[in-house]
């Protein structure tokens, strides 16, 4: 019977591997007593301000569809917002779209961008849906591995290693889930020289930006020439706390954007209206609330690495995100081994390295999105099973 049900699933999605993050907390979720420091979602409910304009929307009946593009008043909120934040200008008309999230709207930006057989440059360890999405639009994934030593930032030299002769376009996630890496703006000018060079369009996922403990993101479609090729994707789950909200948006040149709708309308039509309106409210007035969760996470941060690194597990300090991602070499196991071991005996969740790729061998993502009391709990924990199993 399963033949039979198997032979009706295309190909290339059959091929397709689960979520390695999904089906490790398939487990977690039977242990509702483990301190879970798997997920990449903000302990804090998204701030009032945000609720009640949503709230709001809903009491004035506003539950039509909006343009395919996105409600006209949240594109020109972006556009200001992207202007005053990142330094690139673009035309809340026609140069944005709002979508359900970034993974959607990296999807429809790669369904509209990509040929079949065309390739794909990738920095891993990486974010789940990078190499799938790259597959589901017929092209072919190219991982370049980013190194510890280098802080998790994407070295010039790797890209030119791994490219090939039919590579269009580039993934590009800074500051990076899983290892919360940067990249100064002299190695971003290297990529994005690159980049020029073998005329390649660039997916930049900078979701994270707003969370950069040290020093200042630069997003590479803010240095000279790479606007043109760039579609920057960003959107409000993380630092604005409103993962629920699904709320994800893509700036590119008019004729990219216009390609994305087409694929936008015919999918999901568009976002729902009451969501696009909490977003506006979050890019104009909510300054504040972010940094007040930034600030948080900062000394959850210092706290966590500084555990990591007193029990063995050495971890370089991410400046930016809310992950960790210590080596667990000093255990002599291996990623998965350490995270079902560590959740059976010490009910603590963690993600092993290879749910991000191979690449991520020999380390683990330990989120600090979670409550300061019980990261406390799970660092005593963790101590306590690293200490069992050191070599």
């Amino acid at each position: 019977m399963s033949g039979i049900k198997n032979r009706f699933v295309a190909e290339h999605v059959r091929g397709l591997p689960r979520s390695g993050i999904r089906d490790f907390f398939a487990l977690v979720q039977q242990m509702p007593q483990a301190i879970s420091l798997g997920i990449g979602e903000p302990d804090f409910v998204t701030p009032w301000n945000i609720r009640e304009a949503a709230i709001y929307s809903l009491e004035r009946g506003r539950t039509s569809y909006t343009d395919n593009l996105g409600l006209l008043a949240l594109r020109r909120t972006v556009a200001e917002y992207v202007e005053k934040t990142f330094g690139m200008s673009y035309h809340g008309d026609k140069e944005v779209l709002i979508g359900i999230g970034v993974s959607e709207v990296l999807d429809t930006a790669m369904r509209a961008t990509l040929n079949p057989g065309d390739k794909v440059l990738y920095h891993q360890p990486c974010y789940v849906s990078y190499s799938p999405s790259i597959q589901l639009a017929g092209a072919k994934p190219l991982p370049v591995k980013v190194h510890e030593e280098h802080n998790f930032a994407l070295q010039v030299e790797d890209l030119e290693a791994a490219w090939e002769p039919g590579t269009k376009a580039l993934v590009l996630n800074f500051p990076t889930n899983p290892t919360g890496g940067v990249m100064s703006r002299e190695e971003t000018e290297k990529v994005a020289k690159f980049c020029i060079e073998k005329d390649l369009l660039v997916y930049s996922d900078d979701i994270y930006a707003e969370l950069t403990y040290e020093g200042r993101h630069v997003s590479i479609a803010s240095l000279p020439g790479m606007q043109e090729r760039t579609i920057f994707l960003h959107g409000l789950s993380k630092a604005w706390a409103m993962t629920g909200f699904r709320i994800g948006y893509a700036c590119a040149p008019q004729p990219i954007i216009e390609a994305m709708m087409k694929v936008h309308q015919y999918s999901i039509m568009s976002v729902s209206i009451f969501t696009q309106e909490a977003a506006v409210e979050a890019l104009k007035r909510s300054d504040d609330s972010v940094a007040r969760m930034r600030d948080s996470y900062h000394r959850r941060r210092d706290f966590l690495v500084r555990r990591f690194n007193e029990m063995g597990l050495t971890c370089h300090l991410p400046r930016a995100t809310f992950y960790t991602f210590p080596s667990i070499a000093c255990t002599g196991m291996d990623e998965t081994s350490f995270c079902q071991q560590l959740l059976k005996e010490e009910e603590v969740a963690v993600v092993p390295g290879t749910a991000f790729g191979h690449s991520g061998a020999g380390f683990v993502r330990a989120s600090f999105s979670t409550s300061f009391d019980k990261l406390q709990i799970a660092a005593d924990r963790m101590e306590r099973f690293v200490d069992r199993y050191r070599k």
